[in-house]
């Protein structure tokens, strides 16, 4: 296993006590432990924080009927949160996923396709990438993106290994942070007691060349103008930037 911790400096500080000591701007402390699951072609421990979600690529030589004899691949994602990653136990959902479940995995495995050559994935092939939520403080759904992407960059590395592919499908980086409003301040990459406190609250997806793949975002206590829209957006770009930079200094550990 291997494993690159990163820690943001801030530009500027708060009033306000936040987790881990940081200022507004800045990201919690962040590790990616790579190759986790003996098995999994891809495998990736992430920390936001305490939040910690697994996140393990696996790759079928199938396709759904509906994708058959289209000579593409596909990309998918499944999204779970185990029984004690919260304060209060939460139920294995044995009879159907919640709501809630269901909409976070469809988000990552969107967000997972806008970067993959589904061309180019070995035929029809299915990579399904399983967040596994082990321990959560907020963001979950934002750290299961950062991490799927690396596990996803590992199956297909390992898939190329196997002369399967001759190149690694991957056309671009991903990755996603949470940015809000709480007492009045905007903040980035929220814990849950800011998450669940929060005045304004966003999730957003980029790529490696800063564009936006997906915005999550709501005035849950009240409405917020257009430019602490803005504000908002510049503090989420700052936070991804430095995802993607740990992403690649994990990647490049090999």
């Amino acid at each position: 296993m291997s494993d690159t911790p990163i820690s943001s400096k801030g530009l500027y500080s708060c009033d306000r006590s936040r987790s881990f000591g940081r200022s507004n701007d800045q990201i919690r402390p962040v590790t990616i432990t790579r190759n986790y699951l003996k098995h999994a072609p891809g495998s990736v421990l992430i920390e936001f924080g305490d939040t910690k979600v697994l996140c393990a690529a696996s790759i079928e030589e199938r396709v759904g009927l509906w994708r058959k004899g289209s000579g593409l691949g596909w990309v998918t994602a499944e999204y779970a949160m185990l029984p004690e990653s919260t304060t209060k136990r939460t139920p294995r959902e044995f009879h159907g996923q919640k709501g809630r479940s269901q909409e976070i995995q469809r988000f990552i495995g969107r967000c997972l396709r806008t970067v993959v050559d589904m061309a180019h994935m070995g035929g029809e092939v299915t990579v399904t990438v399983d967040c596994d939520v082990i321990q959560a403080d907020g963001g979950t759904r934002t750290a299961a993106i950062t991490g799927a992407w690396v596990a996803l960059h590992d199956a297909f590395e390992t898939w190329k290994k196997a002369g399967k592919i001759k190149a690694n499908p991957l056309m671009d980086q991903i990755a996603a942070v949470s940015v809000g409003m709480v007492d009045g301040e905007l903040v980035c990459d929220l814990d849950y007691a800011e998450d669940s406190n929060a005045e304004v609250d966003m999730n957003l997806v980029m790529n490696g060349h800063g564009d936006i793949i997906e915005i999550q975002g709501t005035g849950e206590r009240t409405p917020f103008s257009r430019e602490k829209l803005m504000r908002l957006l510049d503090l989420a770009q700052a936070g991804v930037n430095e995802l993607l930079a740990l992403q690649r200094a994990a990647i490049a550990e090999g």
